[in-house]
């Protein structure tokens, strides 16, 4: 009968200690002094580096149109040029040599510069090569989308692309449908894309001090893993009222065996 009543209390046990507690879900908790809950970004994300495969959008202006046409995408197909889709087609790739290919200047080395250099090279070379001074062009640079990719315990596992500048990594989650609740936001992985190839890093989503990471704000190419929380493989409820239904299964099943393997 003790072994009997020790199994019953053992089942218990690891059945409650599966549950899902606020700990587990929360973001950015204070788990410091309680003094972190004005906690700011010590240090911006710094300026991103083009890498290759990125797809850029540039686009010329100028004080006679017309002078541009060649640089832009007009008409009909303006629109559709935008679009995500058009980005990829209309856009400047990053070929394997960090080059893109822009008319009329040909090969434009582009690799490791921010947008910013990107859009000072484009207007140099421009004014150097086609423009005077007197056309008073403007050009702008930005990336076709970030593009990232989230899979494991979310709402919808894929490849996303947000056309902002700057993304952390909760919108991120948020956008791809969360973190379900069996998912570890304690240790989420981030892999990210380097020119001598990519790395992997962690990051504790449930601690406030995340703010202060250098992986909190995604990055293009960005790869988002999270892993089940070790609880799942239990199998037992996520919340109480679950476990609760799960124990009673168990006793049922432990207690009827019990007393038919003592009649017996």
């Amino acid at each position: 009968m003790k072994r009997f009543l020790l199994a019953i209390l053992l089942v218990i046990s690891v059945v409650c200690d599966s549950c899902i507690t606020n700990k587990d879900v929360v973001y950015l908790q204070d788990k410091g002094d309680g003094n972190a809950t004005d906690l700011a970004v010590r240090e911006l994300p710094k300026p991103y580096k083009v890498q290759v495969n990125d797809i850029l959008s540039i686009n010329v202006k100028a004080l006679d149109p017309e002078l541009v046409g060649i640089f832009n995408p007009v008409g009909e197909n303006a629109a559709v040029a935008q679009s995500q889709a058009g980005l990829y087609f209309n856009g400047f790739t990053v070929d394997i040599h960090g080059n893109i290919e822009f008319p009329v200047l040909g090969e434009i080395n582009v690799l490791g510069f921010t947008i910013d250099e990107i859009e000072h090279k484009v207007k140099s070379e421009l004014l150097q090569q086609y423009f005077t001074e007197n056309a008073e062009i403007f050009v702008t640079v930005k990336l076709a989308g970030l593009r990232y990719t989230v899979t494991g315990e979310v709402g919808g596992t894929g490849v996303y692309t947000l056309f902002q500048d700057r993304v952390n990594i909760i919108e991120a989650l948020a956008n791809a449908g969360d973190i379900s609740q069996t998912g570890d936001r304690r240790d989420v992985l981030v892999i990210r894309q380097y020119p001598n190839g990519q790395k992997i890093h962690h990051i504790d989503l449930t601690d406030i001090k995340a703010m202060q990471s250098p992986f909190y704000f995604i990055q293009p190419n960005d790869i988002i893993l999270i892993k089940p929380l070790k609880r799942k493989s239990i199998g037992a409820g996520q919340t109480a009222i679950q476990n609760i239904t799960t124990i009673s299964s168990i006793l049922a099943v432990l207690v009827s065996t019990y007393f038919l393997t003592k009649n017996l």
